[in-house]
């Protein structure tokens, strides 16, 4: 029997504090820690995402495991064609960095989510007149070059969530396209099992052999495979126990992160998976 994994878990700041026996869970033990907060519409403008970095690390003083942050990723994709839109993203990637810069105080080590920008309607159209896979990966690339440089800078890393995926190589072609340490691939397992049941793209299992060793971080939830439920683990249909033996062939065990629409549900999520012998 393969050790097993340690979970960590994807949270609001309050949460720790207001949602029982969660603030036990990711401190008593060194859990990874990832902070949404970010996300919000605005949390990265007007000088906010200062504020927010020293409420995260009084907050964090005590937590002794990895930090990362979900990156802002609210009404705009990576592969942003339009230049002076183009540099608003990178003014909010770069001030999501710098929030985590300040939050990990010279720790490293840290790690910032962003959402790929591949879709449905892409991969429908490759092999088409309006295929625009090389202009993806083109776009990509003059969107997140800055944020690559301070990245690899601080040692933090990148890591690439696939929401459309429904190839699952794409992402991880593009990843390691920038032949940086700094940017890798995370994946959801909701969403792929969304690209799995809605869009005929392959079973959850399949992206994390598809990812290797690129694979750094998962969102660990779980769904139908209609829609992106983040319900508890072991509510949904996704096979966990197929997920974690395909985890187990990596060389390297990725940051685990429970990501519940429900705060509650990370204890829930936590226990089921500790019962089942597939997580600690």
């Amino acid at each position: 029997m393969p050790d097993l994994p340690h979970l960590g878990a994807c949270v609001y700041l309050n949460e720790i504090a207001t949602v029982p026996g969660l603030g036990s869970f990711l401190f008593d033990s060194p859990r990874d820690i990832e902070i949404r907060d970010f996300t919000r519409a605005g949390a990265l403008t007007n000088g906010r995402a200062e504020g927010l970095a020293e409420r995260a690390k009084a907050v964090l003083k005590k937590h002794k495991g990895r930090i990362g942050i979900h990156g802002p990723f609210l009404g705009f994709g990576i592969d942003m064609a339009d230049p002076d839109l183009r540099a608003v993203v990178q003014a909010r990637l770069d001030a999501g960095l710098r929030a985590l810069i300040g939050i990990l105080a010279g720790r490293g080590g840290g790690h910032m989510v962003l959402h790929s920008p591949y879709t449905t309607w892409s991969w429908y159209n490759r092999g088409t007149e309006h295929d625009d896979s090389a202009g993806i990966v083109e776009r990509t690339h003059a969107t997140l070059a800055p944020a690559v440089q301070k990245a690899a800078d601080h040692g933090i890393t990148l890591v690439l969530e696939n929401c459309e995926d429904k190839d699952p190589a794409e992402r991880v072609a593009l990843a390691a396209s920038f032949a940086s340490p700094a940017v890798r691939v995370s994946l959801d397992t909701g969403h792929a099992h969304y690209a799995h049941g809605a869009t005929g793209g392959p079973p959850v299992d399949t992206f994390v052999r598809a990812a290797g060793a690129s694979l750094a971080h998962v969102h660990l939830q779980d769904a139908e495979g209609f829609a992106d439920r983040h319900w508890a683990i072991g509510r949904g249909t996704i096979a966990w126990h197929a997920v974690f033996a395909a985890l187990h062939e990596l060389p390297e065990m990725p940051r685990l992160m429970l990501e519940m629409a429900r705060p509650e549900d990370i204890m829930v999520s936590a226990r089921w998976l500790q019962d089942q012998g597939l997580a600690g």
